[in-house]
Order: structure tokens, then sequence, then C-alpha cells
């Protein structure tokens, strides 16, 4: 079982910055690979980015191609996504997802833990 909570979510004018994290219980956390997904009222959950167990692997969507990075830092069992330059549109709940697998992917079926999300709204 692997439980994770995200933070660093909150209010920011676009352009600005936030920095998300999501810590992960149990001793096999750099085995899986962790994705960001994320969800704005009316719309389904979409993929925003993901990374391999080892960081070698990572994805994102075209969306946030060049303003988001993801991290990952497996000493302390905790996955970052870095969004800079953002936008009214990527207001959401952000969600990390676990997969039980070292390999990534943007697909929201592969994910088998998710933690309770964490809002990010941006305003104009």
């Amino acid at each position: 079982q692997v439980q994770l909570v995200e933070s660093g979510g909150g209010l920011v004018q676009a352009g600005g910055s936030l920095r998300l994290s999501c810590a992960a219980s149990g001793r096999t956390f750099s085995s899986y690979a962790m994705g960001w997904f994320r969800q704005a009222p009316g719309k389904e959950r979409e993929f925003v980015a993901a990374i391999s167990w080892s960081g070698g692997s990572i994805y994102y969507a075209d969306s946030v191609k060049g303003r988001f990075t993801i991290s990952r830092d497996n000493a302390k069992n905790t996955v970052y996504l870095q969004m800079n330059s953002l936008k009214p549109e990527d207001t959401a709940v952000y969600y990390c997802a676990a997969r039980i697998t070292v390999v990534p992917s943007t697909s929201i079926h592969e994910y088998k833990y998710w933690g309770q999300g964490t809002q990010v709204t941006v305003s104009s």
C-alpha cells in the first residue's frame, strides 16, 4: 500500500510560480514511476507530467512543456512539480499518482495509487 500526500497548492497571479510536492509512504518508492495529473471544474482529469523511477525518463503534456518541471528525490520519497509562467487555464486540482512499475505513463488508467489533490488557482 502506498499513501500519497500533496502540498504546495495555492492562489497565484498569472505569470507566477508554485512548487507542488508529493510525499509518499513506503520503502519501495524508488521502484515506482510517478505522475502528476490535474482536474479542472467540469472537465476530465488530464495528464500533466510523469517521471521514471530514476528520473531518466520524463514526459510532459504539450500544454505545460517549457513551463513545468517534474523531479523526484528518492531519498526523501518525494516527487515535485515546479510550475512557472502559470496561466489561468492551469487552474485545477492537482493530483500525484504512483504506478507500480519503473516506467512512466501518460495514461490515467495505469496509475494505482492517488493522493487527495491540492488546489491551484491562477488569477488573471
